[in-house]
């Protein structure tokens, strides 16, 4: 019995961090902001959730293009990964929305936004963020205290205090690293060669890697996903029904958002010298 259970885990973690999980599209048709890292919240009331870049669509400037020299593949894999969530995460996502009250999912979420912690202190860290850091160790400190095992992000409810995403391929971009070609991964979804470096480096910091028995592990991913995907179950669909071609769309959100997430953190930077 137990070895059925965590086969189901398994299958349930290889499918949940395919590319149209928890995508967000509105009525007008502006292409999402895909989301970046696994664990790295977009909620609304997140204080670290990645909003939909603000860059005009219609931009096709230097920056906001990425080489895809694998487009082919690529498209192949995007199918793929289109598959797995139509058939695989949606329906598991909508039998836990159904069980689990809101109340519950959204601990869960917080919980899990919480335990990511040690990804974007450490990112802070390396790129210079100091003051960013602090608010990132005050947050984590008064959600895990307060805000019960950080089932409640008392830090961003009653304190105020606002976080950022940040990964590894951020912390790469800001150091002058190219993003290299774009790459649609399987069950990952959109990527570059920098951004499969970066996933690499905070595998290490991420603390869901060092669960034991390995079945706590696959089950807590398998459970991060789900529980973020369902609270963006039909966004998806209405993504695909707004972009003429899905691919391109999230190919030019992703490299855009990802371009705009380094440029803040450089620019940050380089203002700060000037002013020393």
């Amino acid at each position: 019995m137990k070895f059925y259970f965590v086969l189901i885990v398994m299958i349930l973690t290889l499918i949940t961090g395919t590319v149209v999980a928890g995508n967000t599209v509105d009525q007008a048709g502006q292409t999402p902001s895909p989301r970046l890292e696994p664990g790295l919240d977009s909620a609304e009331d997140d204080a670290f959730e990645t909003d939909i870049f603000q860059e005009d669509q219609a931009d096709q400037s230097p920056h906001a293009m990425i080489a895809d020299p694998l487009e082919g593949l690529n498209r192949a894999v995007f199918v793929f990964n289109d598959k797995l969530y139509m058939y695989g995460l949606k329906p598991i996502a909508k039998g836990y929305t159904r069980v689990v009250p809101f109340v519950a999912r959204k601990g869960i979420k917080n919980f899990f936004n919480n335990l990511f912690f040690p990804i974007r202190f450490i990112n802070d860290l390396l790129q210079g963020k100091g003051e960013a850091a602090g608010m990132e160790f005050s947050a984590f400190f008064i959600n895990t205290t307060l805000g019960f095992g950080g089932l409640n992000n008392f830090a961003q409810k009653y304190v105020g205090i606002q976080l950022q995403d940040e990964d590894f391929g951020q912390t790469l971009g800001v150091y002058g690293i190219g993003s290299g070609p774009y790459l649609v991964l399987p069950v990952l979804g959109p990527s570059s060669l920098r951004g499969v470096v970066g996933r690499a480096g905070d595998w290490f910091v991420n603390p869901i890697n060092y669960a034991q028995p390995w079945e706590v592990s696959w089950g807590a991913w398998g459970l991060e996903k789900v529980s973020w995907t369902s609270f963006y179950i039909e966004d998806y669909e209405a993504f695909k029904k707004a972009a003429i071609d899905p691919y391109t769309a999230i190919r030019n959100a992703y490299i855009q958002n990802r371009n705009a997430l380094v440029k803040d953190v450089a620019g940050a930077r380089k203002l700060k010298n000037s002013k020393e």
